[in-house]
């Protein structure tokens, strides 16, 4: 794929200037080790439930903040009525794992189609196709308040060529992490777009792709991850977000 050749990549000062700024932030982090766990558990709970409230939002759905928090304290029932509070379960669920087994999750094809179905496990209507790659086309849209469709933001990859796309991705970027070819920050930029190119997944892309680069963010050495919400941010600049992509 023309998108994995590293050097076509233009990097301008801007970039250079944030990468070095999240950097010298990595490093501060460190210094924060000696905060006392109560203190880190309250800013974790804070960003799990931003998280996971913006990401679903950015989906469609129309649960707040609160609402989140109301419903991840009775997520051991196992019962949710509306898909909103069966995408949130699902979410929460998923980032859970991440947080907690980080690790031990090597970036392959197979364990991003566990996460796939992890994340959908609640999804009555996303039963048929939740951990196996899509079986027809899936461009992305833009929509209306409404829901009315409005326009096509981008085709995504083939379902035929999907499988190997995803191969040649996932092959690219354990290589350049391996060999650190580039920055890992860039690595993950790269392997998040390419990712939401190929969409490889009938559904559940958006929010699989902030699953991923939790992952891929917290084995590359950012260890606040957990304590800031990046799909909180992305909620933010969400017309930003689909320009960029």
């Amino acid at each position: 794929m023309d998108m994995l050749n590293i050097n076509t990549i233009f990097i301008t000062q801007e970039i250079l200037s944030l990468i070095a700024k999240i950097d010298e932030f990595k490093g501060a982090w460190r210094a924060f080790g000696t905060l006392a766990p109560e203190r880190l558990l309250a800013l974790r709970r804070v960003a799990t439930i931003e998280s996971i409230g913006s990401s679903t939002r950015i989906e469609g759905s129309k649960l707040t903040d609160r609402q989140v928090e109301a419903l991840l304290s009775k997520l051991e029932i196992k019962s949710f009525e509306t898909r909103d509070e069966q995408e949130v379960a699902g979410y929460a669920e998923v980032m859970e794992v991440i947080f907690s087994s980080w690790e031990h999750i090597p970036i392959s094809e197979n364990y991003i189609k566990q996460l796939h179905g992890m994340l959908l496990t609640h999804s009555d209507k996303d039963h048929w196709h939740r951990g196996n790659y899509k079986t027809t086309s899936n461009s992305v849209a833009a929509f209306d308040e409404s829901g009315q469709q409005v326009a096509v933001v981008f085709e995504t990859t083939s379902p035929f060529d999907t499988p190997r796309f995803m191969a040649e991705l996932v092959a690219w970027y354990r290589d350049v992490r391996e060999q650190n070819t580039i920055h890992p920050l860039l690595a993950i930029a790269i392997f998040t777009v390419v990712f939401l190119e190929i969409h490889p997944f009938q559904d559940g892309n958006g929010r699989l792709s902030r699953v991923l680069t939790t992952l891929l963010l917290l084995q590359a050495g950012y260890a606040y991850v957990p304590y800031s919400s990046l799909e909180s941010i992305i909620e933010q600049n969400k017309q930003g977000y689909y320009l960029a992509l």
